[in-house]
């Protein structure tokens, strides 16, 4: 069977499994079985387990694993990593890498589809994507909406290079447009719908002025600990929008101007802070639901774990605009936590915690998200009068 039609079999096959699972929207099933991912994801790597603890990424290329392997990789709902680190790979010698960093790739379709379907489009709507990537879920968008209703924003000039080429093989040819996403795209006519397909902290004020106003706005909120959800909001104007979250959790990448600072600073001595006993323990900022409200309550922070004295095992939270940090440690049965900085982190977290389960602990999506002049909150209730947490002013 020749590579044509083995892509398209497996394409349509793909597809149909999608569809049977729920995941792939009526709207968006005849570009799914006709847009070619394989044509934008030539080479990429995939995660695999390492006996380390450190993800292991492999490389799949047709020469590396056989064409059918290759585009069985393709056709499967997986993220697909292009790029690590904000460096190209030598693709002429690609080598298995423990760690790194991915700053590009193909997200998994059935997330790359549902976002789509969120913008809630038709035949005559204009749309703006931030994170163009690979060029697949702009290619998906073109199908959809027709090339000159289309434009892409990327911020690497390679990646926006390999996208263009594999667009314009494939017949496609939407506005691209290579810069900072987070500044807006430029456009001289706002679109009526706005998507970005990388995380970012807040919602850039520029996306407001440049989505009609009564359009929407889908995107990926996050932080440094987590990802928060998936969001749609509606343009009220150019510096209002209100919406809600729709989904939790998706795996998007965070724009790079908003990575967190490479240097974590000067960790805390063991004399530093103020001890108490805790209730809630590091675990919290790992769980589901938790663990979007842990981020919330300390929108600046990472943290990470590391041994003590004795083999205790620490967990540090620290705050990179405040220098604030919480030591969390073993203490028998539960954890004790050591506070310092102009903030008490760890009490952040708990305050947030209990606002939280005082509401019968709702999921993400009961949480709305509202734009302003000076501000964006996450809310929950009432916009007005509910619980609210502030986020990053983007």
């Amino acid at each position: 069977m020749t590579e044509p039609v083995l892509a398209n079999e497996l394409r349509h096959r793909f597809a149909e499994q999608l569809a049977a699972e729920g995941k792939l929207p009526a709207d968006w099933r005849a570009a799914a079985e006709t847009v070619p991912r394989h044509l934008f994801t030539t080479k990429f790597y995939v995660p695999t387990d390492s006996p380390t603890g450190v993800t292991r990424y492999v490389p799949i290329t047709r020469e590396l694993v056989g064409t059918e392997e290759w585009l069985r990789r393709v056709y499967s709902d997986r993220t697909l990593i292009t790029q690590f680190d904000g460096q190209d790979v030598d693709w002429s010698d690609p080598q298995p890498l423990d760690g790194g960093d991915p700053t590009s790739s193909s997200t998994l379709p059935s997330l790359v589809v549902q976002m789509l379907d969120a913008l809630d489009g038709d035949d005559e709507t204009t749309v703006t994507e931030y994170g163009t990537g690979t060029g697949y879920s702009t290619a998906l968008m073109c199908h959809r909406f027709g090339d000159h209703r289309g434009t892409s924003v990327e911020t690497d000039r390679g990646v926006a290079a390999r996208a263009r080429v594999a667009l314009n093989y494939c017949g496609y040819s939407p506005g691209l447009v290579v810069g900072n996403g987070l500044a807006g795209a430029g456009l001289r006519t706002p679109a009526a719908r706005t998507i970005a397909t990388m995380g970012v902290r807040g919602i850039p004020w520029a996306w407001l002025r440049e989505t009609t106003p009564g359009g929407l706005v889908v995107a990926t909120l996050r932080g440094w600990l987590r990802s928060l959800g998936l969001v749609r909001l509606e343009v009220q104007d150019d510096e209002h929008a209100v919406g809600q979250f729709i989904a939790a959790e998706p795996g998007f990448m965070m724009a790079r101007q908003q990575q967190a600072p490479a240097n974590l600073g000067m960790l805390p001595g063991d004399d530093d802070g103020k001890t108490r006993e805790t209730e809630v323990g590091p675990e919290t900022l790992h769980m589901p639901d938790s663990g979007f409200v842990a981020q919330l309550a300390i929108p600046n922070a990472r943290s990470f774990f590391m041994p003590g004295d004795g083999g205790r095992m620490r967990a540090y939270v620290l705050d990179a605009a405040n220098g604030s940090f919480a030591v969390l440690t073993e203490d028998g049965d539960g954890w004790s936590v050591r506070e310092g900085g102009p903030v008490s982190l760890w009490a952040e977290v708990e305050q947030s915690l209990a606002l939280w389960q005082a509401a019968g602990s709702p999921h993400a999506t009961e949480f709305g998200v509202s734009v302003e002049p000076d501000r964006q909150r996450v809310w929950l209730d009432d916009a007005e009068d509910g619980p609210s947490w502030r986020l990053p002013v983007a």
